[in-house]
């Protein structure tokens, strides 16, 4: 039996598969103390895991500030998060010496479960919601320019808050720490190493262990006429406007229609629906993608998880880098198709698309079919019962940008040469050119080099 404390932060998309865990974990005899907050309480006391509320730690917002979390600005939530964690120093640094955790597991974005696991050397598992990124699975990501510009001017917002926390032993050298997935931090990802892009590049410090669901549905798509499930997901949904296109869209299918709004519409102000649709703040979504036949989605790793453990294929809608990277894999595994824009007309075809298209059904059956055979809840418990981990294989991506590198040093030597030969036979006044030539060709070239790098590492690791 052991100690085990449970972090997240006040989002469904990254509290809900924690539950299931948490309820593995106690019923073989764990205690388990799980610091959320008020909104998931029944739920967490549901598990048998004690629930300690963190409401009062949430600090309050100004209007700017909310605005930003709306659009999902990862500085501002990042910079939240510090502040979070200063704001619970007192209270947590007493929690660990009282309860002396002998495990956390918390999730990816969660910094004050991870400042303190680091803070007071306790063993850690990152519960990871999303894919796992390293610097070849964020190739799926595709930020748009206000994320990229977020992202490169909040490091220096992100670094001088992260200074606020040192005097009380919180050191943090580089912001990137917070984020990355690395392969050496013992890591549970809830997904199959089928769906993760690049799986081969982790190490045995990451478990793959499928979606981790509470549901007693069982899937069952025969019904008089399909039915066509609609959400944003819980956290950034504030979009009026797209769910009355999604009625303008669907009002005269023959299908059922039903809408989840979510906090921040008020279901009033989709007007009077007609007969086919209807909408609420929130559902049981397992519930009713067990039954759906088509799921128009943001694409959150959650939503997109629990549409394919159900054999529902998508509309693929993202809103942010990541959510983008779930739709491509989606994509990839013939399970749903991007929506080109959000107008009524737009909507229509993709949903006239999925319906009418076999293949995209077939998909989804075949990513719920490898998601049910991951070990799921169970593994997750074994993984964390047993941490801290070892890995008993070479690091891929050490090895990957070692063999990259000696790529690009032999390119070096080589347009250095051709330089000193350019200057001696020819003329010296005119070898900048080549300098430029060789700077401009440098990141095409490198890539390519880093491809085939790749290729030959995966193909050795096939062979053994």
């Amino acid at each position: 039996m052991k100690r085990i404390a449970f972090f997240s932060i006040p989002a469904h998309g990254h509290t809900n598969p924690m539950l299931p865990v948490a309820r593995e974990l106690v019923s073989r005899g764990n205690k388990v103390r799980f610091y959320s907050f008020n909104e998931f309480e029944k739920k967490i006391k549901a598990t048998g895991a004690e629930f300690v509320s963190c409401d009062a730690y949430l600090p309050k917002l100004t209007e700017t500030e909310q605005s930003a979390l709306k659009k999902s600005s990862n500085t501002e939530m990042t910079i939240q998060d510090i502040r979070i964690a200063l704001g619970m120093n007192d209270f947590l640094s007493e929690e660990f010496e009282t309860f002396r955790p002998e495990v956390v597991c918390v999730d990816s974005v969660c910094f004050w479960g991870k400042l303190n696991a680091w803070k007071f050397k306790v063993p850690m598992v990152v519960s990871t919601t999303t894919f796992a990124f390293n610097q070849l699975s964020t190739q799926y990501m595709k930020n748009s320019p206000g994320e990229m510009a977020d992202m490169i001017f909040g490091i220096s917002k992100i670094s001088k808050e992260l200074k606020t926390l040192e005097p009380y032993g919180y050191k943090v050298k580089n912001p990137v720490l917070l984020f990355q997935s690395d392969n050496e931090t013992d890591s549970i990802v809830y997904t199959s190493r089928r769906f993760q892009p690049y799986a081969e590049s982790y190490s045995d410090h990451y478990a793959f262990v499928g979606p981790s669901v509470f549901s007693d549905a069982v899937v069952n798509k025969s019904k008089k006429r399909p039915l066509v499930y609609i959400s944003m997901g819980t956290v950034v949904n504030d979009k009026p406007q797209f769910y009355k296109n999604c009625v303008e869209a669907l009002k005269d299918m023959d299908a059922d229609i039903i809408i989840s709004c979510g906090r921040y519409v008020d279901v009033k102000t989709l007007g009077e629906l007609p007969e086919n649709i209807t909408a609420y703040p929130y559902v049981d979504q397992l519930d009713i993608l067990s039954r759906a036949d088509a799921f128009i989605t943001h694409c959150g790793m959650n939503s997109a998880s629990e549409s394919l453990y159900m054999a529902t294929p998508m509309i693929l809608y993202p809103q942010t880098g990541e959510q983008h990277a779930v739709a491509r894999r989606v994509s990839e595994c013939g399970a749903g198709t991007f929506l080109k824009n959000d107008s009524p007309e737009s909507i229509r075809k993709a949903v006239e698309e999925v319906l009418g298209n076999s293949s995209y059904a077939k998909g989804a059956e075949e990513c719920s079919r490898d998601f049910r055979s991951c070990s799921g809840p169970a593994g997750a418990a074994d993984f964390i019962e047993n941490a801290p981990h070892t890995s008993g294989k070479n690091d891929f991506l050490r090895e990957l940008n070692k063999r990259s590198g000696r790529c690009m040093v032999v390119y070096w030597l080589i347009a250095a040469l051709i330089i000193a030969l350019f200057g001696s036979l020819v003329s010296w006044k005119y070898v900048w050119m080549i300098g430029i030539c060789a700077g401009v060709f440098y990141y095409p070239i490198g890539k390519a080099f880093h491809k085939m790098a790749y290729k030959k590492l995966s193909e050795s690791l096939n062979d053994r």
